[in-house]
């Protein structure tokens, strides 16, 4: 175990963070808003802990799969303290464990909030939780190995443990350019929408609100309507881009770089855009009588599906008014997610991809014992070690899933609400249903159940195992 390195990127992580609150101290100067002041303190709390903490760099800078899962984790804890003391100090939280959720679910890009009325914050506040979903959106260790990188090869155990989907490899040799051609198609993406919402006729603090909640797919709206008070064109701008940025940036990676042919070959984008359509065929449907035509009603479930799907969590309408079977397909949608290799949360296209094939394969290998299948994916063979993460993850998935729900149900809320909350906070999706509905928020549970949710968020984000490796006592031993 190799303490040093993981206390040296800890400490680039606290300054990179520290560098991150000097844009809200930017805003709260150009809203002439004291709270500003919070963030510039905090910002240089940051550079001294992470300035001391990076003050003597490590003769080794070897990387290996453990430390590199363990440094992620504690990476994504320190990043959300330290991110949540603006909110306590300015006093517009003033509640520990509400700021730490409402921060946690900003990195994470989950989008679920405990303000009951998000536009008494202030603008400076309000930024801050956007670019929280920004940041995570990419991953922030992805950021620094794009500027600071490390020893060579090891690098991508710190990515594989970050980026969601069972599976990372790079793209080009050195891991340092993989990562800055993703954070270039990251950047390029958002700068896109946000030229396009101001072409619409929104402004510059307004588009970039929305296009880091979208960019990350976290959902963070600075009204309490989320987006249902904005245009049409806003609106449908939102959702496209959403359900771009939920596809494998592979894909772009490929039509980068003219092979148009092999990125039209990605079979879980083609699934993904298929469910997306299928989907919401099926919901326009069961609620056309509820919208005055189907222009109106294909807009908006066309935006509720992109937004659950890719785990964003805007919302341009109450659909917890909707049918039943609408709802139970949006709850589905919330556990499959988006593509892996993109920003969104869920379970993954891929892993249910693989999941299918396997199931399958087992029936086949019932009707025709002596038969031979190898399971493919993108054209290629499914290695078995890949099957068995898969394995593993759907198993550790379940069990921090129902532990969650039996811990959460001691508010004694109702089921649907509980059941929701889980699943939101898991799949980093936002929005559950009934009283954390799209309408509602997270501020009525107790503490114990927001710091059961607060793990919910970072395992959901960082795919399970780094956060589990945090408490299992022998991933700390020499």
């Amino acid at each position: 175990m190799n303490y040093k390195i993981i206390r040296y990127i800890l400490g680039s992580v606290v300054c990179f963070e520290g560098c991150f609150l000097l844009l809200p101290c930017i805003v709260g100067v150009i809203y002439h808003e004291q709270v500003g002041l919070a963030y510039l303190i905090v910002s240089l709390i940051c550079f001294l802990c992470g300035g001391l903490l990076i003050l003597k760099k490590p003769k080794s800078l070897k990387l290996y799969t453990r430390e590199g899962f363990l440094t992620v984790a504690l990476s994504w804890i320190v990043l959300s303290l330290f991110g949540a003391l603006p909110f306590i100090i300015s006093g517009e939280i003033s509640n520990f464990v509400d700021a730490l959720f409402e921060t946690v679910s900003g990195f994470t890009t989950t989008g679920a909030s405990i303000l009951p009325n998000v536009e008494l914050l202030s603008q400076t506040s309000l930024f801050w939780r956007s670019f929280t979903h920004w940041i995570g959106g990419m991953g922030v260790l992805v950021f620094i190995l794009a500027i600071l990188p490390l020893s060579g090869a090891y690098n991508l155990n710190l990515m594989r443990a970050e980026s969601p989907g069972p599976s990372v490899s790079k793209l080009v040799p050195k891991i340092q350019s993989t990562a800055i051609i993703l954070y270039g198609i990251y950047i390029f993406l958002t700068l896109l929408q946000i030229c396009l919402l101001m072409l619409n006729g929104l402004p510059l603090f307004d588009s970039l609100i929305i296009s880091f909640g979208t960019a990350g797919t976290g959902g963070f709206g600075h009204k309490a309507d989320s987006l249902a008070s904005f245009s049409s064109n806003v609106q449908v701008i939102t959702t496209l881009f959403m359900i771009l940025f939920g596809i494998n940036f592979n894909v772009y990676f490929l039509l980068l770089f003219k092979k148009p042919k092999q990125a039209l070959k990605s079979e879980e984008a083609r699934y993904y855009l298929g469910i997306i359509a299928a989907v919401t065929a099926l919901i326009v449907w069961n609620v056309r009588p509820m919208f005055e035509t189907f222009a109106q009603a294909l807009k908006h479930v066309a935006f509720q599906v992109a937004s659950i799907i890719t785990t964003t969590g805007f919302s341009t309408t109450n659909f917890d008014q909707w049918p039943e079977f609408s709802k139970g397909l949006l709850v589905a949608l919330m556990f499959i997610g988006a593509c892996a290799g993109s920003t969104g949360g869920g379970i993954k296209v891929s892993r249910f991809l693989i999941l299918f094939k396997t199931m399958k394969k087992e029936i086949q290998q019932i009707i025709h014992p002596r038969s031979i299948k190898v399971i493919r994916f993108e054209g290629k063979p499914v290695e078995h070690g890949v099957l068995r993460s898969i394995n593993t993850y759907f198993a550790a998935y379940m069990l921090i899933f129902i532990v969650s729900l039996i811990l959460i149900c001691l508010n004694n809320f109702d089921l649907i609400t509980n059941f929701t909350a889980v699943a939101a906070t898991l799949n980093n999706v936002g929005p559950g249903l009934q009283l954390v509905g799209p309408t509602g928020h997270f501020g009525d549970f107790n503490a114990l159940s927001k710091l059961v949710m607060i793990f919910d968020m970072l395992a959901g984000r960082l795919e399970l195992f780094p956060l589990l490796l945090l408490i299992v006592p022998s991933s700390w031993r020499k």
